[in-house]
């Protein structure tokens, strides 16, 4: 097991059924994550006693990911990890005014079939440990030397697929001691799954929820998304509507434009009559096109012309800063072209 995997409470427990103390948590805690030390082996935590440490690399290893390719354009950098299994992951890096941005994977493929998707395209292996998930911060953090200030959970999965593990993930990496990272400044992007959004809705921490929507009604999302083929969107609105009334967190609508499929006028319209009255704000994102997908991305008109549709109709909107134009973009490629599927 990676000493990433485990909350301050469970290392507390550990500690504590090993008869040692209690605070020796709170001592690892710093040895493992504080930026200044970030130890790669057990034998450096040198105020915790040798035995404790001789115990600690018996139970635990520190390191179960590695960078194998960095691919960099202007003001972004994607990296593609191995695991210990000789999977692959990518995480994304975005330099923004407001700090850098870290988009993460939490699966090794995934199962939500998005066609639009290169990660849909190829099925789940596993889900991602915690610690895994840590660790792509980590591995960044030191690579780039930059502190990490927003974490999305974005990339490579279906977040709430691999839900007891995402909220340990936030618990980690938000804590003082740990990461340090907002709780505000954290996101966690679903393509829809009812029943997770509503548990979520009772997520301790002031998170910050994003739909992959991507469609205004169900005969167009079911086309493209078949998680609306379980979860259409009377359902999917309504969870979102408790989510809101629970937390009070507006919600964010993540939508990729795709030429002459998802972005006429029509649509637009649409969409503006789907999301009226809902706390929320949609993100209109310019597709990034891959060898292995049909899909094309609409042309800058055509974007404008939605995003005017959308304000108009008094709904919040804004076309995504595109990132990494000439570099394997879209989520899954990387991946892709390194084992040549």
């Amino acid at each position: 097991m990676s000493i990433y995997d485990l909350t301050i409470e469970e290392l507390t427990d550990y500690f504590i059924n090993n008869g040692d103390k209690k605070f020796y948590a709170n001592e690892l805690f710093s040895w493992i994550y504080a930026k200044e030390k970030r130890i790669d082996s057990f034998d450096k935590a040198t105020n915790l006693k040798k035995e404790t440490r001789d115990k600690l690399k018996e139970n635990f290893i520190i390191s179960n990911i590695e960078i194998v390719t960095v691919e960099k354009a202007k003001d972004v950098s994607k990296y593609l990890f191995k695991l210990n299994d000789l999977e692959h992951i990518e995480a994304v890096l975005m330099n923004h005014d407001y700090g850098n941005s870290l988009c993460i994977s939490s699966q090794v493929g995934c199962n939500m079939g998005c066609k639009f998707c290169e990660s849909g395209r190829r099925k789940k292996v596993r889900n991602l440990t915690t610690g895994e998930m840590v660790e792509q911060i980590l591995k960044v953090e030191s690579y780039s030397n930059t502190r990490i200030s927003h974490i999305v959970i974005m990339g490579i999965g279906e977040p709430f697929d691999n839900y007891d593990n995402i909220c340990k993930f936030i618990k980690i990496i938000n804590h003082p001691k740990g990461i340090n990272i907002g709780a505000r400044h954290i996101t966690v992007s679903t393509c829809g799954i009812v029943p997770k959004i509503l548990e979520f809705s009772s997520f301790p921490y002031q998170v910050n929820l994003a739909i992959s929507l991507h469609a205004p009604n169900d005969n167009l999302r079911k086309e493209i998304m078949p998680i609306s083929k379980v979860y259409p969107l009377k359902d999917l609105i309504s969870a979102i509507k408790i989510y809101l009334e629970k937390t009070n967190r507006r919600v964010t609508f993540e939508y990729i434009l795709l030429k002459d499929v998802n972005d006429s006028e029509a649509d637009a319209r649409e969409l503006s009559c789907l999301l009226k009255g809902i706390n929320a704000y949609v993100n209109l994102i310019p597709y990034n096109e891959t060898d292995s997908l049909q899909f094309r991305r609409s042309n800058p008109l055509t974007i404008a012309r939605f995003y005017d549709i959308l304000k108009k109709n008094n709904i919040t909107v804004t076309i995504r800063r595109e990132f990494g134009s000439t570099i394997s973009a879209a989520c899954g490629q990387l991946r892709s072209k390194k084992e040549g599927i």
